[in-house]
């Protein structure tokens, strides 16, 4: 049981070489972080029996009032309720904040949650999120999709 950068040893067909007119951007960006390894960009979780999770992006960072916040970290976090089956975070533009504060995308197990109402659900993630993470990072829209 471990998570970290996910990164890939060995070449294969498809793997980018280079970025047109700046190969050297490529090399820093994907190559020298873990040298000898090719930096996928994400985060990953090896459970004790060798099988992987990807986790999300480890540069998708969103600016909510001057806190950095990861989106792979809210939806960790809202995966965990038990009417998520799963969820992408996005920051939309804010006039005040810079960033508001997240929107997700929720498909729904329909076996576990079938009694509540939408405001109901959003209100539980709110607080959810409020507990695990900050106030500051609950969202102010969910979006739920099927």
């Amino acid at each position: 049981d471990i998570s970290g950068a996910l990164c890939i040893s060995q070449a294969w067909p498809g793997m980018a070489r280079t970025i047109y007119n700046d190969h050297k951007r490529f090399l820093e960006t994907y190559l020298t972080p873990y040298p000898g390894f090719f930096f996928t960009g994400d985060g990953a979780y090896r459970t004790s029996e060798g099988y992987y999770q990807l986790t999300g992006r480890l540069d998708d960072i969103i600016n909510i009032s001057g806190h950095r916040l990861g989106t792979a970290e809210v939806e960790d976090v809202v995966n965990h309720h038990v009417a998520v089956a799963e969820s992408a975070v996005i920051g939309y533009p804010h006039e005040i904040k810079g960033e508001g504060k997240m929107l997700h995308f929720l498909p729904l197990k329909h076996v576990s949650w079938g009694c509540g109402t939408a405001d109901t659900l959003t209100a539980e993630l709110q607080e959810l999120i409020s507990k695990k993470i900050a106030k500051y990072a609950a969202p102010d829209y969910v979006q739920v999709t099927h």
